[in-house]
């Protein structure tokens, strides 16, 4: 994502009301987030569609990463060579 730019990348609402076609132009040309302001006070954050599933993967894979962190602290692991047998005896050897 690009960085947003506070002096273009901020819009009142009925700017961007008035000239929406124009700013989704625009997040699809640069990548950068657009601000959409509400009475003087940030109301939205406008993102491309391919931005915004970076970041919702981005977000399960920091949940997963938390999680795996947990299950460590926690004691819940598994030994490699029993995960290797688990999973040979499920799907077979693996292809060499």
């Amino acid at each position: 994502m690009d960085h947003l730019r506070v002096s273009e990348d901020i819009v009142p609402l009925s700017e961007f009301k008035a000239r929406a076609s124009e700013w989704l132009k625009k997040i699809a040309e640069t990548g950068a987030p657009v601000v959409i302001t509400q009475n003087g006070r940030a109301a939205a954050v406008l993102v491309s569609p391919g931005e915004f599933d970076a970041m919702t993967e981005r977000a399960r894979l920091f949940q997963a990463v938390a999680e795996g962190i947990a299950d460590a602290q926690e004691g819940r692991l598994t030994e490699h060579e029993s995960m290797v047998a688990e999973a040979t005896s499920r799907y077979g050897p693996p292809d060499e």
